[in-house]
């Protein structure tokens, strides 16, 4: 048995002790050894938006949405054309944002939700960045989203994190509680002060380090439904609530940037910016197919910035392919902290991106799954379908239809705003959904038109290289909720003991 974990919960506080094993320790004093870089590690900070559309930024061509703290942010580092998550939804991405690794290897190939039963959590196995950084005696904190398993043996601090602060999941799941560590400080919740503060909470993560190497993992809630905003924020301009939760998102960038200048710290930390997946009703894909929970361009392609002065060159543009398995290998060689060589790291250094023009990309080809199944390849210009990828239409709400996943937790400043299935946030038309399908990207960013009848030995050589990757995907076994459909359980602990069912109500598909 190669890890052994002892957890020790104090009574109604849950105060996570782990034990590791010499298996871990080995590795971990391993990597420590070779880390011993003369000087200071840089810093780095990750600020994951949460459902953020491709085309939700100013600099991402959104004409609707006033982000100028992260248009500077753009001009003042890199911009990323081509950045890709490994899954159109939330906790396999960021679990492969942590390890480096897709989500086959991994194991968090859905999505943990205790309103539905579904207890799952990333397995202690695996090496986290926290806990690659460790050993370089990195402070660590996660604020906000984690959702990477919601019982106690699954929260950050058994992640190597120091802290947790927020909702370990996400914020319209049942229940809405801010979990400090492994004890509930907060609930019900007040939804529209969540940006303000997770943001709070990050600038006293950075004074309280300025003097050590620290890891920030800033994970917003926002802007996954439902939508809040603070009164501050709220402003009925064009583009709704949305556009409102974006420049509150844009402010909280904006804070942490600043609070770097004032510590004199801006030359020694990383920021990366980045989304988890495509948008959600309301969002933008910037013109691309399809949205969230699908593998069209449009649910797993994202924006990323990434701003470091002095080693970023301002204004860079990188066309280049890239993923967000990237950033783990990356920041483990800006902090010479060599990658396990126990696992295999999916990951390349994108470290060339970011500071050389023109640089290639270190990857020959960049997957993504949707459930349980590898489903597209992408490489250079060319993205082939292996799977279909289904539907890219709307849902026939109806004027009655209900989230059955609506807000919990106090206030939302407009209820009555939460974008409905109406606000598709991506391309729809294009020719029918079907295995096999061929885009050209650079000719059709769109995903419009099929050409794998005109291109057929694209399709086998793209098709030669899934095959190679697919053998090693398992047959995973179906994930069995505890119960049938949603339920509304009460917060205020980490039992979650379910309630009362919450009546379901699913809308028509329409469309091709």
């Amino acid at each position: 048995m190669f890890l052994k974990t002892l957890f020790k919960f104090k009574l109604q506080k849950y105060t996570a002790i782990v034990t590791l094993t010499n298996r871990r320790q080995f590795l971990f004093s391993g990597l420590a050894a070779s880390a011993a870089a003369a000087g200071r590690s840089p810093n780095f900070i990750i600020i994951l938006a949460d459902d953020l559309g491709y085309g939700d930024l100013k600099c991402f061509g959104s004409s609707t949405n006033e982000t100028p703290f992260l248009d500077r942010m753009a001009a003042d580092g890199v911009r990323f054309t081509d950045c890709y998550v490994p899954m159109p939804y939330c906790a396999p991405s960021r679990a492969s944002l942590l390890t480096g690794r897709y989500p086959f290897r991994h194991g968090m190939w859905s999505n943990p939700a205790p309103d539905s039963g579904v207890d799952i959590g990333l397995a202690l196995s695996e090496i986290t960045l926290a806990e690659a950084l460790k050993p370089r005696g990195y402070a660590s904190i996660c604020i906000g989203k984690w959702h990477l398993g919601h019982t106690p043996e699954f929260l950050p601090r058994s992640q190597g994190f120091d802290e947790y602060y927020g909702i370990p999941y996400s914020n319209d799941m049942r229940p809405v509680q801010i979990v400090h560590n492994e004890e509930v400080v907060q609930y019900p919740v007040v939804q529209g002060h969540i940006t303000r503060d997770y943001t709070r909470r990050a600038l006293d993560f950075i004074g309280r380090n300025k003097n050590n190497p620290f890891l920030l993992y800033l994970a917003h809630a926002m802007p996954h439904k439902p939508l809040a905003a603070s009164e501050e924020f709220y402003s009925r301009k064009p583009g709704g609530l949305y556009a409102d939760v974006i420049r509150e998102l844009d402010w909280s960038v904006g804070q942490v940037l600043s609070r770097l200048k004032e510590l004199h710290l801006e030359r020694d930390t990383v920021v990366v910016f980045l989304s988890d997946n495509g948008p959600w009703y309301g969002g933008s894909t910037g013109s691309l197919r399809g949205m969230k929970a699908r593998p069209w361009e449009g649910g797993i392609r994202i924006p990323m910035i990434a701003q470091w002065p002095g080693r970023i060159p301002a204004g860079l543009v990188s066309k280049e392919i890239c993923g967000i398995i990237d950033i783990f290998p990356t920041l483990c060689g800006l902090a010479d902290v060599k990658l396990p060589a126990d696992r295999v790291i999916d990951g390349k250094d994108i470290l060339p991106l970011m500071t050389k023009p023109g640089a290639a990309s270190p990857h020959e080809a960049i997957y993504a799954m949707s459930g349980a199944k590898l489903h597209i390849i992408r490489s250079g210009k060319w993205k082939l379908h292996v799977r279909t990828p289904g539907a890219s239409t709307s849902i026939d709400a109806g004027p009655d239809w209900v989230d059955p996943r609506g807000p919990d937790g106090l206030t939302l400043i407009a209820p009555f705003e939460q974008a409905r299935p109406s606000k598709y946030p991506g391309i729809q038309s294009g020719d029918a959904p079907k295995a096999m399908m061929l885009f050209d990207l650079a000719k059709d960013p769109s995903e419009q038109h099929d050409v794998a009848a005109s291109n057929p030995e694209v399709v086998k050589r793209l098709h030669g290289m899934f095959e190679k990757l697919d053998v090693q995907v398992p047959d995973f076994p179906p994930i069995r909720p505890k119960w049938q459909g949603l339920r509304d359980i009460k917060g205020g602990d980490l039992k979650y003991e379910p309630g009362a069912a919450i009546p379901a109500r699913v809308p028509r598909r329409t469309g091709r």
